[in-house]
């Protein structure tokens, strides 16, 4: 068993050269994708001793390309929404690492229950529809709580050429937040 260990480089060492990134159009081979996700939730819902029921959806031609969608429904589906539906995306995230997915496609791969999605979806347009309107109206900045990167997409996209503001992601990791600021920043006032 070797060990392999890593060091920073020393000022007079030059850096290793960037890896190239994965091109942005990478295929979904959904056919072995749902075969897996079968596998993968029969056996954590047969393990949790959930009573639910799911079905696999396959979307073609959305906004992330064709993508597939666990959708659950049952007797503990509730289980699987409380607190923000902490489990439900718990579970997604973990089948993204049982798929062995490229991070560039894990929004190919989606979990769903009670049209939970759709319903943050609008949630969080709305959100950011009214948040851009107080930044409008007040010049000050709007702090978002922190979001997943796929919920500040959304937040982004939704504000994306609306009048009067910006947006940018500031922090890292989790506790990465979205930041809707006047379009121009307000005049200062300085002294007379």
């Amino acid at each position: 068993m070797s060990e392999q260990r890593g060091s920073f480089p020393h000022r007079n060492q030059s850096r290793p050269a960037r890896r190239e990134q994965p091109p942005r159009d990478i295929p979904l081979d959904r056919e072995r994708a749902a075969a897996e996700l079968t596998r993968f939730v029969d056996l954590v819902a047969g393990e949790m001793h959930l009573e639910i029921e799911y079905e696999i959806v396959r979307t073609e031609g959305g906004p992330d390309g064709d993508a597939l969608v666990v959708a659950f429904r049952g007797a503990d589906q509730d289980f699987l929404l409380e607190r923000n539906a902490e489990l439900l995306l718990a579970l997604e995230h973990v089948a993204h690492r049982w798929l062995k997915l490229n991070p560039q496609l894990h929004d190919r791969v989606r979990f769903d229950c009670g049209d939970y999605r759709a319903t943050r979806l609008e949630e969080l347009k709305l959100s950011a529809r009214v948040a851009a309107q107080r930044v409008r109206e007040t010049g000050q900045e709007f702090r978002f709580n922190p979001m997943s990167s796929r919920e500040r997409r959304i937040v982004h996209l939704e504000l994306n050429g609306a009048p009067g503001v910006r947006t940018m992601s500031e922090g890292s990791g989790d506790r990465r937040q979205l930041v809707i600021y006047p379009a121009t920043p307000p005049a200062r006032k300085g002294p007379r």
